[in-house]
């Protein structure tokens, strides 16, 4: 089985879609998203486009601030202060990377909780650790549901994942230990990674090197979600061997098509669920 994230997806888009539309016949309001965008990298700037236009489709209100690379840390905090007071905005975004000169731990921390949309403040991170409600990340959050399409109940699952990142290696440990798995989590340090990865019945992968994971390394009746996204010449492709592993395995995701529009469809989610906790 091919996971197709953006079927899926779609089917997320148009519940938020459904649901923003009765919200605003009932209260005249709707949600509403802001996103900093610091400098002129490229990747980040068709990122934000993406998010922007997906808003905008399902009826929240979408605000792109965009700001010089050598804008100060001291000017992104007083207007991230700004908008956390705001009334009107029901979820903040600040695009990473961000320049050198400004400190990421800082501004994540400076967003509220509530209005958290990335779910990376330490609030929220602690949270979803402690089995709190939270917000949780959007990359991970589209991970464990496209698991659960393929499998409902993980319960007694062994879960294995690549990757230790606050970004989605953690939090997807968390999401995972919440639905009563074993969860295993190697990195570039661990011995023997391809022992490790054969005892999983559930494999994620999120490390940034292309086909790491090839055709021995995974069970046959297992569940591959493929997070990578690595340029190889003219060719986008993830960290799991596709074309090796997509015949032999239960289910996996392909890359591109996967994970990434349900990361977009999960963003979307978490400023809904902002928007109902501040202003309903």
């Amino acid at each position: 089985m091919i996971i197709d994230g953006k079927k899926e997806a779609e089917i997320i888009r148009n519940e938020i879609k459904k649901e923003i539309s009765d919200l605003k016949s009932k209260t005249s309001k709707i949600p509403s998203l802001t996103v900093i965008l610091i400098g002129d990298y490229v990747p980040s700037q068709i990122y934000v486009k993406n998010k922007e236009k997906s808003a905008q489709e399902v009826g929240i209100k979408s605000k792109i601030l965009k700001y010089q690379k050598k804008i100060s840390e001291k000017e992104i905090l007083a207007k991230i202060n700004e908008l956390n007071k705001d009334k009107d905005t029901s979820g903040i975004l600040v695009q990473l990377p961000l320049p050198e000169h400004i400190n990421k731990e800082k501004i994540i921390n400076a967003i509220h909780p509530k209005k958290d949309v990335d779910g990376f403040n330490p609030v929220n991170v602690g949270n979803l650790s402690s089995g709190y409600k939270s917000i949780v990340p959007c990359t991970p959050l589209g991970c464990l549901l496209l698991i659960k399409k393929v499998e409902k109940n993980l319960s007694g699952k062994h879960a294995v994942i690549i990757g230790r990142s606050n970004l989605n290696g953690k939090p997807m440990a968390q999401l995972l230990l919440k639905e009563n798995c074993t969860v295993t989590i190697v990195h570039s340090k661990t011995k023997n990674l391809q022992n490790e990865c054969l005892k999983a019945d559930i494999l994620v992968a999120a490390v940034g090197v292309p086909n790491l994971v090839k055709k021995n390394w995974v069970k046959d009746d297992a569940i591959v979600i493929d997070v990578g996204i690595n340029k190889v010449g003219k060719e986008i492709v993830g960290d799991v061997n596709f074309d090796e592993l997509k015949d032999k395995i239960k289910a996996i995701t392909p890359v591109p098509g996967g994970v990434g529009p349900m990361t977009i469809a999960c963003l979307l989610k978490n400023t809904l669920e902002c928007f109902k906790a501040h202003q309903l």
